[in-house]
């Protein structure tokens, strides 16, 4: 690990700040930043610790949606009764994360401003277009991810919250790396009040919607109909543990799990 300067902010103009006149690194659960700092794959002279910052913390229901502060952990969201009730997707998604230690550690934000190409939260994101506030606006879901560990986030902003809007039936199924938990492909459907949407993770450089799946669920919101979509596999990942192919047919294989398990 490179030499590195830690500051702990107080409040989010604070972390702001700092990161503006350091050109740092906001750290929030640390398990995907400082693994990449240990094997010296990243080097931030700065890093912004938000761990103190209180309004960052914190799940409500706000009318039609779920607010999810960007420093909730995800043992949090895997046990919230708010979470729990309204969008059930999130409390599960949230408990397949990694290990004990990862969801005790790894945070909501943390997860989405990194947008690991085979992380679960960018899928959550995309599917149910939630709303990722920070201090200095709000951006939809669709224009947050630009593409691999690439977000719309400037390098002075801040996630303050994520605003998941409720569906109508909601599910996230993946196929796990049996040793990281990462998603070799994970798909999230979501029954929406302006349609269906269908996000996948795992299977790109991002995390992107499939509209041949969404098309054939608006038709038909069944496990067979998502089944019988062929999945382009141009541009998809290749490697060690799945050619393009393979991912494609996984896509439209979870898509129809994840159909059953909305119910």
């Amino acid at each position: 690990m490179y030499a590195f300067e830690l500051t702990r902010a107080k409040t989010v103009a604070d972390a702001a700040a700092a990161l503006a006149k350091s050109g740092g690194k906001a750290l929030a659960g640390g398990q995907s930043l400082v693994g990449a700092m240990k094997l010296r794959l990243a080097q931030p002279g700065t890093l912004v610790d938000l761990s103190g910052i209180a309004e960052l913390k914190g799940i409500r229901k706000d009318g039609d949606a779920v607010v999810v502060g960007a420093m909730t952990r995800h043992a949090e969201m895997a046990e919230s009764s708010v979470v729990k009730s309204a969008i059930p997707a999130l409390a599960g998604l949230a408990q397949g994360i990694g290990d004990r230690q990862v969801r005790n550690m790894g945070t909501v934000g943390g997860s989405i401003a990194n947008n690991d190409p085979a992380a679960d939260w960018p899928a959550a994101v995309l599917g149910l277009n939630a709303t990722v506030v920070t201090n200095k606006r709000r951006i939809a879901g669709d224009d947050f991810f630009k593409g691999m560990y690439e977000t719309a986030l400037a390098g002075d902003e801040v996630i303050i919250a994520i605003s998941f809007p409720v569906p109508k039936k909601a599910a996230y199924v993946k196929f796990p790396n049996p040793a990281s938990r990462f998603a070799l492909v994970g798909v999230f459907v979501a029954q929406t009040a302006a349609g269906v949407r269908v996000a996948v993770t795992g299977a790109a450089p991002s995390a992107f919607r499939s509209k041949p799946l969404e098309d054939a669920l608006a038709k038909s919101f069944t496990a067979d109909a998502a089944k019988a979509v062929k999945i382009d596999a141009k541009g998809l990942n290749a490697d060690l543990h799945g050619s393009p192919e393979y991912r494609a047919h996984l896509v439209a294989v979870l898509a129809s799990r994840a159909v059953t398990a909305a119910g």
